[in-house]
């Protein structure tokens, strides 16, 4: 048997702040990077720091990093209220 690497599942995520701004981000690990998130650590990203509380809203498995990279590319180009149909259209589903 060859020796095989799997590769990881990358997820794209939403998280809505205390405030209703949205974030997305990708990760592999969606839970483990959430919680990062919510302890305003180091871990956590610079635009969420100190908005909490924070909800997660969303997340997809997308399969590679490279496509999740685009979907969040696609997503951060919306405007807020294309972000909220998109949001309200693919929770829907």
């Amino acid at each position: 048997m060859e020796n095989e690497s799997v590769e990881p599942v990358w997820f794209m995520y939403v998280i809505r702040t205390y405030e209703g701004h949205l974030y997305c981000g990708i990760s592999t690990d969606v839970t483990r990077r959430f919680a990062e998130h919510c302890a305003n650590g180091a871990k956590t990203a610079r635009r969420l720091r100190g908005r909490g509380p924070l909800q997660l809203v969303f997340s997809l498995a997308i399969g590679s990093q490279s496509a999740a990279l685009v979907a969040e590319a696609r997503f951060k180009r919306l405007s807020k209220p294309a972000k909220e149909r998109w949001l309200l259209s693919a929770l829907s589903e």
